[in-house]
């Protein structure tokens, strides 16, 4: 699916609901936003594989990804 869509003033775009519901985002849902040449990608990630892959490494980089899972949590209350 494609779209075009505006930027506003802020930076923000809306995702079109179309594409939404294709990929399953919902409000609340984590992105990873990242720069490809020209290109601007957004994925949909699961904290829980974020969670499992950090934990994959010693005790300490576990907790500290969870840390930082935490961290982000609070910032967007």
């Amino acid at each position: 699916m494609e779209t075009i869509t505006k930027l506003n003033k802020k930076g923000i775009i809306v995702i079109p609901k179309g594409i939404r519901d294709e990929i399953g985002l919902k409000e609340g849902d984590a992105v990873k936003i990242t720069v490809e040449g020209n290109k601007i990608v957004i994925e949909k990630i699961d904290l829980w594989d974020r969670v499992w892959n950090c934990c994959k490494g010693s005790a300490e980089e576990a907790e500290k990804g969870l840390d930082e899972e935490e961290e982000e949590f609070w910032k967007r209350k």
